[in-house]
């Protein structure tokens, strides 16, 4: 099967299209035949070497929507059954940017019916993180919340999910977003940012750190997504990072959202997979919105 690796670290250039064996799934284990899988700022961390890994081969991809075809000893899914899934962790010799994938069993959902592949492969990293920061702050309905790089697909999943529960939510955007993030559910909108610690919180997606620490009132929350890189606690906020980990039932919860239309998916383009690196390329380039899927 061909697969997206790197073997060297550097920008969209370093990233490879190779041959490689198809693998075969464990106990508790499921091979999906790849459908669509979204490109992730994770994967340009990976091939620029943020993670480490040097002198080994990298599988690429986090995000996979697509077919079962093969299963381990776990009676959970079925030959054909159609699925999403996160194939979570750093340093795995593949990932989902190939033709087919193995994961763990709990870590898959059935698929969001009525989406197309390339729709429902944008699911499972961005709103998992969502939804898992979320939990972090710990808000109740009529808290004040603030998302920043909330047009983003983070963000966005995070505004839609916090409104959903009836959180108040200002969205921190590019001024010609804020028509877009406002339909995603925000009450309120900035470009610049808050008063100083008037919100009860801040979901930190656009990575600002010790600036949007300001924003949040004394005895506060601050998640971060970047694990380790969240700010040092201060007033008597709690500060922190998502790690985002893998979760097949809170993945289906998602995938209900999605199909209430609770939760929008956002394509920005798709790829054939032998143009990963185009992929790459325009990832770098910044002003995506919604996710680049690559199409075996």
């Amino acid at each position: 099967m061909r697969a997206v690796v790197v073997t060297t670290f550097g920008g969209p250039e370093a990233v490879r299209v190779v041959e490689t064996e198809i693998p075969e799934p464990g106990a508790q284990q499921v091979r999906i035949k790849v459908a669509a899988a979204s490109l992730n700022p994770v994967d340009a961390g990976v091939r620029a070497g943020a993670f480490g890994g040097a002198g080994k081969q990298l599988g690429l991809g986090w995000d996979v929507a697509g077919t079962v075809d093969a299963v381990g000893a776990t009676g959970a899914w079925r030959v054909g059954d159609e699925v999403i899934a996160l194939h979570h962790g750093m340093g795995r010799p593949l990932g989902t940017h190939a033709e087919y994938v193995v994961v763990d069993a709990d870590a898959v959902a059935k698929a969001p019916a009525g989406v197309d592949a390339a729709h429902a492969a944008t699911l499972p990293l961005n709103a998992l993180t969502a939804v898992q920061a979320l939990d972090l702050l710990e808000l109740t309905p009529g808290q004040a919340l603030l998302v920043t790089g909330a047009a983003g697909a983070v963000g966005g999943f995070a505004v839609q999910l916090a409104a959903q529960r009836g959180i108040s939510v200002t969205a921190l955007a590019r001024p010609a977003d804020e028509e877009f993030v406002r339909a995603l559910g925000a009450a309120e909108f900035t470009s610049e940012g808050v008063a100083a610690a008037s919100v009860d919180a801040v979901l930190d997606a656009a990575v600002l750190g010790a600036r949007a620490l300001t924003w949040v009132r004394d005895g506060g929350a601050f998640t971060g997504v970047i694990p380790q890189a969240a700010p040092a606690p201060e007033r008597g906020v709690r500060t922190g990072a998502v790690e985002v980990t893998a979760d097949g039932t809170r993945l289906t919860e998602l995938v209900a959202l999605v199909e209430k239309d609770v939760l929008t998916l956002r394509v920005a383009g798709t790829y054939p997979l032998a143009d990963a690196a185009t992929a790459h390329a325009r990832l770098a380039e910044g002003g995506v919105r919604g996710r680049l899927v690559l199409v075996p």
